[in-house]
């Protein structure tokens, strides 16, 4: 009888040697006479403990993580392949480890226990129910479900994903469209990857109920070009859907029609902005559109466009087999379901965490993450991307929850969250914002355009020690003229994390 060993193949996963420690257990095993069934699966998202190996045994998946290549040996030694205990990097039940064991996994329920790209493993976890579901209910009916479930854009902006559809699907078209926007250029995310590398059929089953859902029967998946493996894992995923009748012209013998396909970003933040996104899908340079009208009237190609974040399209598949109802159950507030927060920079135990909204930032930082990593103290933390602003220790105790970030101008966004100890300059910190802006805005809109530029160099000037109090009031009036005059989101909020940095950290501006 073979034993059943699994080791990760996403990007982390890969990164830490993965490959090498997968091709050191194949050899053990031959060495040795064992039967064995490798399993490429997905990560847990336990990333302090990639590459992490488990065994199948009969009481549950034993884990051993950060396994490297030379540890394969020892490993089989110490029983390995019954699932031993006694081995230094044996976690124990998978299940059972704190830092997943206390997680409330809707959207990530199968990441990192399936093969990615089987149909028959995604089928055995729930797989395809909520397509089934719909494909017997009215577009309506798929859009009510959608709203009572209270989901919203997981992208950034929390706009509510019900009302969206609803208005695609009340717009007059002979053709629309669904997006996804899997630009993931936030710093310290990495959610939607893991999504599209650990269960990309979830996001296929996602897109095809929102195409459903609007009367749309073209798909595409905008995904930026640094991530190849998600690139060809969810091209295979794609293909084997469209050959096993998931997607295509009759989708499972119900004669509705849904197709699906990916291109690549150019490399450009900006292109993580809606409109943006639909110009670079157009084939032409990423610059912002006006709004209105919105896409959801005049989108891709002129056409009624759904545009959807991966996190949100991914929560739909649950939705529509458990329920709106049994969705919106977890949260607290406007804020509905659960967010995969994503732990990086100076952090013990960087990786996904899948939460119902609720808890506070200081429980996610210490229970999950452990601190620092280099064990100093914490001393500021940057919520929701480059645009999200600085938080110190005064409001580590906020719920993650959209309402109250944003009562402290702060935003939850896509749910990355980057740690600093105590040794950052926040004034550095500050001027990386405003530098960010000026290389990667789309250069429509003077604010964003010639603010972020002149941002650095009164930054400068301040870190300089001329004319620090008259430059600090400068600063502060362009910050304002940005947040209140630019186009979209990029110049409009790239101050968020300059001003927290300001009133927050003053001392830093005066060294």
């Amino acid at each position: 009888m073979s034993t059943k060993i699994f080791v990760p193949c996403d990007t982390t996963a890969l990164a830490m040697g993965a490959d090498e420690v997968a091709a050191r257990i194949e050899a053990q095993a031959r060495q040795r006479g064992a039967e064995i069934e490798l399993v490429r699966n997905g990560s847990r998202g336990l990333f302090w403990l990639e590459p992490l190996v488990e065994v199948e045994t009969a009481a549950g998946r034993i884990a051993y993580g950060p396994v490297d290549e030379d540890d394969v040996e020892a490993l089989f030694d110490a029983g390995l392949l019954v699932g031993e205990t006694g081995h230094p990097l044996c976690q124990g039940l998978t299940e059972e480890i704190p830092y997943l064991k206390k997680q409330q996994r809707l959207t990530f329920a199968r990441a990192g226990i399936t093969d990615p790209v089987s149909i028959d493993d995604y089928r055995a976890h729930d797989g395809f129910k909520g397509l089934e579901n719909a494909l017997h209910l009215a577009p309506q009916a798929i859009v009510d479900e959608i709203k009572a479930s209270g989901l919203r854009g997981r992208g950034g902006a929390a706009f509510p994903t019900g009302i969206k559809w609803q208005t695609v699907l009340d717009a007059e078209a002979s053709q629309k469209y669904i997006v996804c926007n899997a630009d993931e250029g936030d710093s310290g995310t990495f959610a939607d990857r893991l999504v599209m590398e650990c269960d990309p059929y979830m996001l296929i089953e996602g897109m095809t109920i929102a195409g459903l859902a609007v009367g749309a029967t073209q798909g595409y998946i905008y995904l930026r070009s640094e991530y190849p493996v998600a690139q060809r894992i969810f091209n295979e995923a794609i293909a084997r859907a469209e050959a096993a009748g998931y997607l295509g012209d009759d989708i499972l013998g119900s004669g509705k029609t849904f197709h699906l396909e990916v291109r690549l970003g150019a490399g450009a933040y900006i292109c993580g902005e809606e409109t943006s996104l639909l110009e670079s899908l157009e084939g032409k340079r990423g610059l912002v559109r006006a709004k209105p009208p919105l896409p959801a009237i005049v989108g891709l190609f002129g056409q009624p466009t759904v545009v959807n974040n991966v996190l949100s399209l991914a929560a739909v598949p649950f939705i529509l087999d458990q329920g709106g109802q049994a969705y919106a159950d977890y949260g607290r507030g406007r804020s509905r379901g659960t967010l995969p927060f994503q732990l990086a920079g100076n952090v013990k135990r960087g990786g996904l965490i899948e939460l119902a909204f609720g808890p506070s930032l200081r429980e996610l930082m210490e229970d999950f993450g452990g601190g620092t990593f280099s064990e100093r103290p914490l001393r500021a933390v940057q919520v929701g991307g480059p645009l999200g602003a600085y938080l110190p220790e005064s409001q580590w105790d906020l719920p993650l929850d959209y309402e109250a970030f944003a009562a402290v101008g702060a935003v939850l966004g896509h749910g990355g969250v980057v740690m600093f100890d105590d040794t950052v300059d926040m004034a550095e910190q500050a001027r990386f914002s405003m530098e960010f802006c000026t290389v990667e805005s789309c250069g429509k809109c003077t604010p964003c355009r010639i603010g972020s530029t002149r941002g650095v160099e009164v930054i400068d000037r301040i870190r300089a020690g001329e004319n620090r109090e008259a430059n600090l009031e400068l600063l502060t009036d362009l910050c304002e003229t940005m947040v209140d005059g630019s186009l979209c989101a990029m110049g409009g909020m790239t101050p968020f994390p300059v001003q927290s940095a300001m009133k927050h950290f003053p001392d830093d501006f005066q060294r």
